[in-house]
This record gives structure tokens, C-alpha cells and sequence, in this order.
């Protein structure tokens, strides 16, 4: 067994996972009975461990037992203790962020410093929810008819929801906070390439006392154990994150068993670039915003808009500050970009590459990549207009598209001129210009002078092909709650009528 696998084990073991690759259903371990699947170690190239798909039938025995935990959590514990709990919860992950960052390193091939960043926003979201739990409250309204009329939000019951490979315990965080916050059971299903840290914190968040069965962690495929949870009665609304294409899949599937969604979807994110802007700190802004975790976001500025009176001078400038960018073990502290998460993945991106090339493309890139890994260097592509395929098809890569623009007008044309609508930004000191652009751009976050910004109270989400519901902030209480109307006659005589309220 190699050193990595050995901490890969010795830190399945410190988080309480033992000796295989388990789900957790009715806060138990339990091993899957459908096909293999393998767990690779991205930097390496060699397995970590496999594991079998959990399969339908524990799939529903998790909806069963996040249905029987959600009706006495939400039942028997008021709003004020589960935001206790919740922030107890947020204590117990702290103590393990090391190795919880170790785990999501092995995984997911992330820099280690940046697993630990998304750690803490984990333990933020937890904190955050925990103090919304007992504040989520209806209104009375002033209706005509001299009723008092009231509302109540109530919990949905059980919800299911897929997270993707890019940020396994992130959007675990992401998800499970606001859905126990406002009483809901869980059942959760990770990729079955990044499974593991998932588990291990809903494992935490039992030790801290979270009411067993309440949060289900299911390790498997989705035509298997995700259609089954779609499918089972309990289940009230199916949440997705992840590409386009699944997600598709996913809202027909859950369409057709007459269930809402939300779906989180991918983005072509245009980071529009004015002649009057910073260029230093646009440069940098603009590597951030696609470079870091690999490109390996949904809202990676993927799409470079440049003035066409710099568009030269940010390139070369971008192009050479791509030489100081660390590639490396994500282990290593000093690693910035570690490699594509799969091979699948991995050779995606490298055709889009080859793709642009065949289109005519410059492939600007100047940096050796290590002997072994997933890894794709920072890349540029220009010479390309946004009807090219790199500059429509989501890469989910360290690959951007740079195009040049002419005005205001024509910046505002292209950005839009895209399937999705997810993110943007615009980079310039003009501040007029600065909110006619945050207006113009079809965007669900859009930034301007920066990039790459969020957090958790802020709502986020997109459109069209980048999908359509809220999963965070307030937004978020919204969608894992429904509200009940509740009318009561205060008058001497009833004021009900035949067929309707007078």
C-alpha cells in the first residue's frame, strides 16, 4: 500500500469511517450490493479504494429513515434547539478540518489549502442556519372579509439531494444546513467518485448530536440509488448540483414523479474587462477567476470580454503570470492548481482544447506540468469569437476563451449571447458603467472589480441552462419550506357562503 493510500485509510479511521467505503443510512454504516465502483487518487493515478453501489433497496431504506428522524425533529424539537444543535455541530467540525481537508485533498485533488477554506465555509453555513432556525416565521395579513388570517412556514418532509465531485463537502455544507435548519430530513447522494467527506461529516454532525437518521449519506450511482430516492414517496423536492446534461435528466425524473426542483447547474461566465480598468488587478482577477481549483467551477469567468485597446497587453500579461502559478501534489502547501479531479474529466477537457485548435485558435500556455496527474496547465485561447465551441460548451478546465470587444454595447451582446446565466463580472472605474452592466448582464451573481465572491447568506443561483432556484441565504430557508394559510371567522356569525368566503 502506498503512503497515500495509508493516509487515505488512517484518515477514514480518525473520522470514524473504518475500513471500507460505506453509506450511512439510520445512522449506520452499511455496504452497498451493486457494481464496483473505484475511488482514484487524481494526483497519483491509483486507486484509493472501490466500494459497492449501494443499490435501490438502501437508497429507499434511507428515504424511510430520513422520513421516521424528520418527523421528530421537527416535532419534538423546537426551532431554538435544533439551531443548538446546529451550532454544536459547527464546533465538532472544527476540530477535524485537517484532516476533513486531507481527505477532500486525496479525493477530490484540491490544494489542501483551499480544502481547508472550504472547511471553514462548512462550518459558516452550519453557523449561519443554526441562527435562522428559530427566526423562519409566517405573517398575518390584513385580509377583506374580517378573518384573521395567518400563515405558517412549514417543513417540505424529506428532500433529495445530489452534490457533484468539484467540492464534495462544500456542497454538502450548502445543502444539508438550510434543509435541517427549517426541519427537514435528508437524504444526501454525493458522487460516487467523492463520497467520503460527506459522510464523515454527517458523521461529526451525529456525534454532536444530531438526530440519527436524520441526514442519510448514500454511496452510489445515480441511474441506480439516485432514481430510486427520486422515486420514493417520501421524498417532497429532489436538489441538484452539477452539469447541465444530469441535471436535465434529473428534473425530467423528477418531473415525472410530480416533484419540485432545484437544480444548480454550470456557466459560461463572461469577466468583461473595460480600457479604464486596473489591468494589474484585472489580471489577477481574471486568473483567480479561472484558474483556481483547476477551472473546476461553475462559475469560472471561462470567457475573457476585453477591450480591444488592451486586449493585447492583458493577454501577454495573464500569459506570463501563468509561469509563477504552482502546479503540484495537492498535499503540498505550496501547490495552487492541482490536477483535473477524473479522467473523464481530464480527457474532456484536453478535446475542447484540441476542439479550439481545430477552430483556428492560439493556445497561450506556458507552464510544465508535473510527471504525473490529471493535470491541464493555465491555458488561454484566443483568436475565437463567441460562436466558437470553447466559447459556448462548458470546459470545466483552467481554460479561458479571451474575445475582444469594441464598446459597451457589443461587451453586453456577447456576454448574453450564451445557453447559461449563471455569473459575470465587469472590471472598470467608470461607476455608471459599473451598474449598467450589472444590469444588462443575465447573471445571478454578478460582481464588479472582483470575482469569485460568495457566501453563504447571499442567494445564489442561475438561469436557463444554468438552472433555476436559490440554494443559499435566505432564499434557501424559501425553498426547503412551504407556506400554510390558516383562516380563522372571528365574527359573531360565519361568513362563509355557498362556493366561496363573503
Amino acid at each position: 500500500m502506498s503512503d497515500r493510500a495509508k493516509l487515505f485509510w488512517s484518515s477514514m479511521a480518525e473520522l470514524g469511517l473504518g475500513a471500507s467505503v460505506q453509506s450511512l443510512v439510520g445512522g449506520v454504516l452499511r455496504d452497498g450490493t451493486g457494481a464496483t465502483i473505484s475511488l482514484e487518487d487524481p494526483y497519483a493515478q491509483t486507486e484509493l479504494a472501490s466500494y459497492p453501489d449501494c443499490g435501490a433497496e438502501l437508497a429507499a431504506e434511507a428515504c424511510d429513515a430520513a422520513r421516521e428522524a424528520q418527523q421528530i425533529w421537527a416535532r419534538e424539537f423546537s426551532s431554538a434547539r435544533r439551531g443548538e444543535i446546529m451550532q454544536d455541530i459547527a464546533r465538532a467540525v472544527q476540530t477535524h478540518v485537517e484532516t476533513l481537508a486531507t481527505l477532500e485533498a486525496l479525493v477530490a485533488g484540491k490544494p489542501i489549502r483551499d480544502c481547508r477554506i472550504e472547511v471553514a465555509k462548512v462550518i459558516e453555513m452550519f453557523r449561519y442556519y443554526a441562527g435562522w432556525a428559530d427566526k423562519l416565521h409566517g405573517e398575518v395579513i390584513p385580509v377583506p372579509s374580517g378573518h384573521l388570517n395567518y400563515t405558517l412556514r412549514e417543513p417540505l418532509g424529506v428532500v433529495f439531494q445530489i452534490t457533484p465531485w468539484n467540492a464534495p463537502i462544500f456542497t454538502a455544507g450548502w445543502q444539508i444546513a438550510p434543509a435541517i435548519a427549517t426541519g427537514n430530513g435528508v437524504v444526501i447522494k454525493p458522487s460516487e467518485l467523492t463520497p467520503v467527506t460527506t459522510v464523515a461529516l454527517v458523521k461529526i454532525a451525529e456525534s454532536a448530536g444530531l438526530l440519527q437518521g436524520l441526514v442519510n449519506v448514500l454511496c452510489g450511482l445515480g441511474p441506480t440509488s439516485g432514481q430510486a430516492a427520486i422515486e420514493h414517496s417520501t421524498v417532497r423536492k429532489v436538489v441538484f448540483v452539477g452539469s447541465p446534461e444530469t441535471g436535465r435528466r434529473v428534473a425530467v425524473a423528477a418531473a415525472q414523479a410530480l416533484k419540485p426542483a432545484v437544480l444548480e447547474l454550470g456557466g459560461k461566465s463572461a469577466n468583461i474587462v473595460f480600457e479604464d480598468a486596473n489591468l494589474k488587478h484585472a489580471c489577477l482577477g481574471a486568473q483567480a477567476a479561472i484558474f483556481s481549483s483547476a477551472g473546476q467551477s461553475c462559475v469560472a469567468g471561462s470567457r475573457l470580454l476585453v477591450h480591444q485597446s488592451v486586449h493585447a497587453e492583458l493577454l501577454e500579461m495573464i500569459a506570463d503570470g501563468m509561469d509563477a502559478i504552482r502546479l503540484g501534489d495537492p498535499l503540498d502547501e505550496a501547490t495552487e492548481i492541482g490536477p483535473i479531479s477524473n479522467a473523464r474529466q481530464f480527457g474532456h477537457v484536453n478535446q475542447m482544447i484540441t476542439g479550439a485548435q481545430a477552430e483556428g485558435a492560439d493556445v497561450l500556455t506556458r507552464q510544465n506540468t508535473p510527471q504525473t496527474g490529471y493535470f491541464v496547465p493555465p491555458t488561454v485561447l484566443a483568436g475565437l469569437t463567441n460562436t466558437a465551441q470553447a466559447a459556448q460548451t462548458e470546459i470545466f478546465g483552467p481554460v479561458v476563451t479571451a474575445i475582444p470587444f469594441a464598446d459597451e454595447k457589443e461587451a453586453i451582446s456577447t456576454a448574453n449571447d450564451t445557453m447559461f446565466g449563471l455569473a459575470g463580472a465587469v472590471w472598470t472605474n467608470d461607476i455608471g458603467r459599473a451598474h449598467r452592466m450589472s444590469e444588462a448582464i443575465r447573471a445571478g451573481t454578478f460582481w464588479i472589480n472582483s470575482y469569485k465572491a460568495i457566501h453563504v447568506s447571499s442567494p445564489f443561483g442561475g438561469s436557463l441552462n444554468s438552472g433555476f432556484g436559490r440554494s443559499s441565504g435566505t432564499d434557501a430557508l424559501m425553498e426547503y419550506t412551504s407556506p400554510k394559510s390558516i383562516w380563522i371567522d372571528s365574527g359573531e356569525t360565519p361568513k362563509i357562503a355557498f362556493g366561496y368566503v363573503s
